[in-house]
C-alpha cells in the first residue's frame, strides 16, 4: 500500500494530505532547503505574503476570516526538520527518499524509520487551516523555524522583527488533553581523548565485533524518566566484565543524536583465539543479566560477538581502562524531580554518543534542567568527569527553559475550551525537553504562550507513531480556540 493510500478515509482529511505531503520530501535537520520550498510554493500557490529571515524560518501572514477582522494576532509555531533514525537493516536514505507511511490499528507509523509526526503533524495542522472552509479565526503568523533537533538553531537566530503577534500556540507537544506551559532549558557538554594506539596483537588472535542492540531508545527529555537501557552504559559494563581476558580494543561507536537515548553501541575487539569461548561466556552472562534489568522498557537487549577484519593498530591499555572507565563514571539519568510540579523532572542528564576515528574519541552529552542553577550544576559535574579522565571539554551556549505563567490569558482561554469540548478539565505541566517556546519568549518579551499536540510515542526513534484518534481531536481543539480568541 503507497503512504497515500494509507491515510485515505482517515478524519481530518486535510490534515493527513498535509502531513502526506510533508512526509514525502527529505527534511533532515540543517537540510531543510526542500521543505522550506515546499512551503514557499504552497504560500505562493494561495497567494499568501510571506517572510523568509536570514537563517531560514519561515512565516506566513494569514488573512483574519470573515467576522474575525479585529481579532488579535495568533502565532501558531513549529519547526519543519525531523529526527532521522532507522533500524538496522532497514534500506532508507533520509537526504533522499520520502518516508513510508504504515497504519497499524489506531496509529500511523514509517516503515523501519522516524515517521517525522515530531513535528509534521503539527504543522501540517497549521497548514491545513490555509485550505479548511469551516475554520474561523483572526489574522494568523504560522511561523515554522528550521533546525529545531539538533541545535534549536532557528529559534536561537530567529529575527526579532519577525513575528507581529503576542499570543503563541506552539503545536510541537505530544500529549493529548495537556497543555503544556513550561519547559526545560539545556545545553551539550563534549569530551575529547587523543587516540593512542599501539600494533595489534599478532599470532593466534582474531577480531570481533562486540555489538549492543534492540534498545528501544528515545528522546534525552520525555522518556529520560522511564529508565530505559542506554547502549553506551550496556557496552561499558560489558567491556568492563571482558577486561580479566586483556582483549585489545579499537573503534568504540555508539549512539547517534545529542537528543536521543543511545539505542546501539558497538566496539572492535582482538582476542587471543583461547580467550574466544570464555569472552563469549561473559557476554552471554551480561545479556542475560540486562535482559532481566530492562525486561519492562527494553525486552529485545541482545549482545552480539561477530568475526571481523583485524585492524592494523588498536588502543593501548592506557586508553582502553580511561575510555571504560569514563563511561562507566559518566552519569546518565534523572538527577533530580521537581518539587514544585508532581512527577516533572527537574535535571538529567544523557550519556548520548561516542564518536571514534583514528585521531580522536568524542564522548557526546546533554544536560536539561527547567533550573538554571541546576542545568548549569550537571552540566559542570559531566565536565568534571571529563576533565579528570584526560579529556579535552567543550560545551554548547546552552538554551533557556520557560517559565510558567498560570495567569496566562491564552491559557484560560485553552482551558475553557477544551472543557467545553472534552467535558472534563486538561491537565497542566511542564515538560522536560527543550520546547523552541523558552527560545522566543526571550526574543519576544511578552508573548502568551501555550503548547499542545496529539499523542506521540516514541518520537526520535523508529517506534515513532501518532495516534490517528488523537490528531483529529487535536485539529478540532486548535480551530475552536483559534475562534475563540477575540
Amino acid at each position: 500500500m503507497s503512504s497515500l493510500q494509507t491515510i485515505q478515509g482517515i478524519a481530518p482529511a486535510v490534515v493527513w494530505q498535509r502531513f502526506y505531503e510533508i512526509s514525502q520530501i527529505p527534511r533532515p535537520s540543517k537540510k531543510e532547503e526542500r521543505i522550506t520550498a515546499h512551503f514557499e510554493q504552497l504560500f505562493n500557490s494561495l497567494g499568501l505574503k510571506y517572510d523568509k529571515d536570514k537563517v531560514g524560518n519561515l512565516v506566513a501572514r494569514v488573512p483574519a476570516t470573515k467576522g474575525y477582522e479585529k481579532a488579535p494576532i495568533v502565532v501558531l509555531q513549529g519547526h519543519s526538520d525531523m529526527v532521522c533514525e532507522k533500524n538496522r537493516g532497514t534500506v532508507h536514505d533520509f537526504d533522499r527518499d520520502p518516508i513510508e507511511l504504515v497504519r497499524d490499528g489506531e496509529w500511523i507509523r514509517a516503515n523501519g524509520t522516524t515517521l517525522g509526526a515530531d513535528n509534521g503533524i503539527g504543522v501540517a495542522a497549521a497548514l491545513a487551516l490555509l485550505s479548511d472552509p469551516t475554520a474561523q479565526h483572526g489574522p494568523l503568523e504560522i511561523l515554522i523555524t528550521i533546525d529545531e533537533e539538533t541545535g534549536l538553531t532557528g529559534a536561537n537566530q530567529i529575527s526579532g522583527k519577525l513575528l507581529k503577534g503576542k499570543r503563541l500556540l506552539n503545536l510541537d507537544s505530544e500529549e493529548d488533553g495537556i497543555f503544556y506551559i513550561g519547559c526545560a532549558g539545556g545545553m551539550d557538554t563534549a569530551g575529547t581523548f587523543r587516540v593512542q594506539t599501539t600494533p595489534a596483537p599478532t599470532g593466534d588472535t582474531a577480531a570481533f565485533a562486540l555489538r549492543v542492540s534492540g534498545l528501544k531508545g528515545g528522546h534525552s527529555g520525555g522518556d529520560i524518566h522511564i529508565g530505559k537501557a542506554n547502549a553506551l552504559k550496556l557496552l561499558a559494563r560489558t567491556l568492563d566484565a571482558l577486561q580479566a581476558l586483556s582483549p585489545a580494543l579499537t573503534n568504540v561507536q555508539g549512539g547517534s543524536k545529542r537528543n536521543a537515548i543511545p539505542r546501539e553501541a558497538e566496539a572492535t575487539l582482538v582476542l587471543a583465539s583461547g580467550q574466544v569461548d570464555k569472552a563469549r561466556a561473559i557476554i552471554a552472562t551480561a545479556e542475560k543479566a540486562f535482559q532481566n534489568e530492562f525486561k519492562v522498557t527494553d525486552p529485545g537487549v541482545r549482545l552480539t560477538l561477530e568475526a571481523a577484519e583485524k585492524p592494523a593498530a588498536v588502543y593501548t591499555k592506557s586508553l582502553t581502562k580511561k575510555l571504560i572507565n569514563t563511561l562507566l563514571a559518566l552519569p546518565h539519568g534523572v538527577i533530580q524531580m521537581s518539587a514544585d510540579i508532581e512527577d516533572l523532572v527537574e535535571t538529567s542528564t544523557n550519556l548520548a554518543t561516542i564518536v571514534s576515528d583514528d585521531k580522536t574519541i568524542v564522548i557526546g552529552t546533554n544536560q536539561r534542567s527547567s533550573v538554571e542553577s541546576a542545568k548549569n550544576y550537571i552540566a559542570s559535574s559531566v565536565s568534571a568527569a571529563l576533565r579528570l579522565a584526560g579529556a579535552k571539554v567543550t560545551q554548547s551556549d546552552g538554551y533557556p527553559g520557560w517559565q510558567p505563567n498560570m495567569q496566562s490569558e491564552l491559557l484560560h482561554i485553552c482551558k475553557e475550551v477544551y472543557k467545553r469540548l472534552e467535558g472534563k478539565e486538561p491537565e497542566i505541566k511542564a515538560i522536560h525537553a527543550g520546547l523552541e517556546c523558552g527560545i522566543l519568549g526571550g526574543k519576544y518579551p511578552g508573548m502568551d504562550m501555550i503548547s499542545f499536540g496529539p499523542t506521540i510515542t516514541g518520537a526520535h526513534s523508529p517506534d515513532e507513531r501518532v495516534h490517528v484518534p488523537a490528531v483529529e481531536k487535536f485539529y478540532a481543539l486548535l480551530k475552536e480556540v483559534l475562534k475563540a480568541v477575540k
